[in-house]
């Protein structure tokens, strides 16, 4: 309590502090910029160019901005080439959205004394069709451009596809023929089609590494065939089923190609029925895998349960396999018995009917099986149990609903969480709401 009466005087030096080490003191507030008096103001503009651009570097682009009106030397180092290589540009409208947008004068700035400076480049666009407009006529204008990666991002529903194909395929010209080294495409949702791909190959062929452009509608089988015959270099690609063909996975298996690492196949129908799904044969599958051994598989399905019968009824190399509709016993016994090399399975929804001996049989025969995720389906407490012990402590993910369990004689919800846990290694509890 004697303390609190204790006067405590700010800035008092302790008995013994001498002039020496008071100047030590001071020189550390001039760390890399010499000694720097603290009572005396910093002359901002005399600070190195390269110290300026590390703090522009930290800012957003708003702050950016304002930074440069400090002085001459500080507008300097805002055009500096290093602080444009990555931009993306925010294209919104105020009546339709509430996403932040990048200022016309900036554009235009961008466009007169940094468009050859732009190399990792993204739009983001809202709903509008006045957006994605806005993001072809600024493509169209980067005529000087050498771009290495290039993606088109629709926030909510894909606007690019509202833009006319012509001023699509127009603006997306500009790029591919003045870049000459474009090695990542993102343009799902685009109004792409077969003629600009051309027109990608014929001057980005050795540099191509990444393809993504599921549902680009104008895209036929023999356009996305001409990417694989000529763009060797060619690791990523993600696509339509309906342009999947026997001829494009022995393209990418020929000796010129280099490994694919990762194939992404979008599975959608929107018309219950009206939708005849192609199937690919075994041989093609096999050529695909003997060529690239470790490629991962990606399947997403979006179908109703009477249209999956093109799917699985051969081995098929598939590594990751998401349902995003309901899908039937059948077929989920199909999976366990030609996808031996499934790494991850997702159930969104099945029906009434447990999946105990589908389950199982998945855990017997899928033996790189790592992560499975179960939503609206019945599994019995015991089948389910007797999965995870089959796969054991490998099943690093496992998200399961707690309205998925059913409990029976041998397992109750309470005493299934521990059981599973000893199996797993790890503490583990059924998921109240989905996570994948």
């Amino acid at each position: 309590m004697k303390r609190a009466g204790q006067k405590v005087v700010a800035g008092t030096e302790a008995p013994g502090t001498s002039q020496t080490s008071k100047k030590q003191k001071t020189s550390l507030y001039g760390s890399g910029l010499g000694e720097c008096d603290p009572c005396t103001s910093m002359d901002w503009g005399s600070l190195p160019h390269h110290v300026i651009l590390r703090v522009f570097q930290f800012l957003t682009l708003v702050d950016r901005a304002r930074a440069s009106s400090v002085c001459r030397r500080w507008n300097e180092v805002f055009h500096i080439p290093d602080l444009w290589r990555r931009f993306e540009f925010e294209l919104s409208q105020p009546a339709t959205s509430y996403l932040k947008s990048t200022h016309p004068d900036l554009i235009q700035q961008i466009i007169k004394r940094h468009a050859d400076h732009l190399q990792y480049v993204s739009f983001k666009v809202d709903s509008s069709t006045e957006s994605a407009e806005a993001a072809c006529d600024i493509l169209s204008q980067l005529v000087n451009c050498s771009i290495k990666t290039l993606g088109l991002i629709s926030t909510a529903k894909p606007s690019f596809m509202n833009v006319s194909k012509a001023h699509f395929a127009s603006a997306l010209t500009v790029v591919f023929v003045n870049s000459k080294s474009l090695s990542s495409i993102k343009i799902d949702d685009t109004p792409l089609d077969d003629p600009s791909l051309k027109v990608l190959v014929a001057n980005n062929s050795d540099t191509l590494k990444l393809l993504k452009m599921s549902s680009c509608p104008h895209v036929s089988p023999a356009g996305i065939l001409c990417v694989a015959d000529q763009c060797h270099g060619l690791k990523e690609l993600a696509l339509n089923y309906y342009i999947l063909s026997d001829e494009l996975l022995l393209a990418l298996s020929s000796e010129k190609h280099v490994d694919l690492e990762h194939l992404r196949i979008d599975v959608v129908s929107e018309n219950p029925g009206q939708v005849q799904f192609h199937t690919i044969k075994k041989q093609s599958w096999d050529a695909l895998v003997k060529h690239s051994p470790k490629v991962n598989i990606v399947m997403y399905f979006f179908l109703y349960e009477d249209e999956f019968d093109a799917f699985f009824r051969e081995e098929t190399p598939v590594t990751h396999l998401y349902f995003g509709r309901a899908v039937s016993k059948a077929m989920l016994g199909r999976i366990g018995m030609n996808c031996p090399r499934l790494i991850e399975l997702v159930v969104c929804a099945n029906g009434l009917q447990p999946l105990d001996d589908e389950l199982i049989q998945i855990a017997e025969r899928c033996k790189n099986l790592t992560a499975m995720g179960l939503g609206e389906c019945e599994v019995t407490c015991r089948g389910f149990i007797e999965f995870v012990k089959m796969c054991g402590g490998r099943l690093t993910q496992l998200s399961i609903m707690e309205e998925v369990l059913i409990p029976d004689s041998d397992y109750s919800l309470d005493r299934l969480h521990l059981e599973v846990s000893k199996h797993l290694g790890r503490m583990w509890f059924p998921d109240m709401m989905p996570t994948w």
